[in-house]
């Protein structure tokens, strides 16, 4: 095992006894290691401290690891993230999969298998080019650009052409966008928004995700009263749809 110097890790895991063994042991790597109990703790010190890894449980208390990911990555598609788990089933791995875990580790498991699986990934970071963070098109491709219908929305510069004209987006319009785009014609409730899109906090109440999706229709909608890319669905929250 190389030794690793003032690589940062984040261990976001509430068995106590897990975590400060993982801690431990990553230590002696030479890794710098902090950990959090919760998701939301999680988020906020991912937030500070922008960790080179991030190790997640997901039955965790508060926000729940898939939320917690989801949230991670709708900032940053390039920080590596272990997912470790007593979860096993294989639909489970592919909830983590799809949300875009880079590894997935069953509880119990080997301390050994784990170390080569941090090394691994860190290692794999460290070869990806330094270009801008892109994120997915419906079509699957990689683009810093999303159309649908007229209007476009170019992520790298914070902008949108829509049909009243051009539009400066702000940085939580352009995280929910993500959000919406990434799960593309899937009912997302108005809870399920605010833990991933706000990392969920007392604070925040569903009218505000009711009023970012009333400036959603605003900018991209021909008519807002009758929205054709996003959605109410009653009792529940909203969809994004768009048909190629």
């Amino acid at each position: 095992m190389k030794y690793q110097r003032n690589k940062r890790i984040l261990i976001i895991e509430d068995d106590i006894h897990i975590a400060e063994g993982l801690k431990l042991n990553l230590s002696l790597q030479g890794y710098d290691v902090v950990i959090a109990k919760d998701g939301v703790s999680g988020l906020h010190i991912w937030k500070k401290w922008r960790p080179n890894l991030v190790v997640l449980d997901i039955m965790l208390p508060g926000i729940d690891g898939l939320s917690v990911l989801q949230n991670i990555r709708l900032e940053d598609e390039r920080v590596p993230i272990l997912i470790v788990s007593a979860k096993a089933e294989a639909n489970d791995k592919i909830k983590g999969l799809s949300c875009g875990v880079d590894d997935y580790l069953s509880k119990p498991f080997n301390l050994e298998e784990f170390l080569l699986r941090v090394e691994r990934l860190l290692v794999k970071a460290s070869w990806l080019s330094r270009e801008e963070i892109t994120v997915s098109d419906a079509g699957g491709l990689l683009t810093n650009i999303y159309k649908f219908g007229d209007n476009i929305i170019d992520f790298e510069k914070s902008t949108a052409l829509c049909r009243i004209g051009k539009v400066t987006l702000t940085e939580q319009e352009i995280k929910l966008l993500k959000l919406f785009i990434a799960n593309r014609g899937k009912a997302l409730s108005r809870r399920k928004i605010l833990e991933i899109g706000w990392g969920y906090t007392g604070s925040i109440t569903t009218r505000t995700v009711d009023n970012f999706v009333a400036r959603f229709r605003k900018y991209f909608e021909d008519d807002s009263r009758k929205p054709k890319y996003f959605k109410s669905i009653r009792l529940v929250g909203y969809v994004f749809e768009n048909d190629l």
